[in-house]
């Protein structure tokens, strides 16, 4: 039943009491994200897809990227994949956010072991208003 395209609008909520450690995102959270001389690349949209594989589903893993992803001011969702070992994320927003978070997915939680990253970098679709976690 698990169809190879996901939907525009994520279904359900995400957390509502944060990730799986109670952790807030904090890597970078002291320096604003300007690369270089902090022109307008910084607010270029992007879009990216990834997907995790290795120990992120049952970890908490959906959460985490949940929580961060919204911190971040992102839009998009994450979904378990149906192989059992690997999550799909997709993601718009400005291209110095994503980069964040990319480094935030190879971290992963307490509990998680990331084996290998697949990632796509895209122009930004617009399907997506908020970040949720689809089923």
């Amino acid at each position: 039943m698990s169809e190879p395209d996901r939907p525009s609008t994520p279904a359900g909520g995400g957390p509502a009491s944060g990730g799986s450690s109670g952790q807030a995102p904090s890597a970078g959270s002291g320096q604003a994200p300007s690369a270089g001389s902090g022109q307008a690349h910084s607010t270029v949209e992007a879009s990216l897809r990834v997907v995790v594989r290795g120990r992120v589903q049952g970890v908490g893993y959906r959460d985490f990227v949940y929580t961060r992803a919204r911190f971040l001011g992102l839009r998009g969702y994450v979904c378990n994949l149906a192989d059992m070992c690997s999550v799909e994320v997709v993601a718009e927003g400005e291209r110095a956010s994503l980069e964040q978070l990319l480094d935030y997915l190879r971290e992963g939680p307490r509990g998680a072991r990331i084996d290998g990253l697949d990632v796509s970098w895209g122009e930004p679709s617009g399907r997506h208003t908020t970040f949720g976690v689809a089923y």
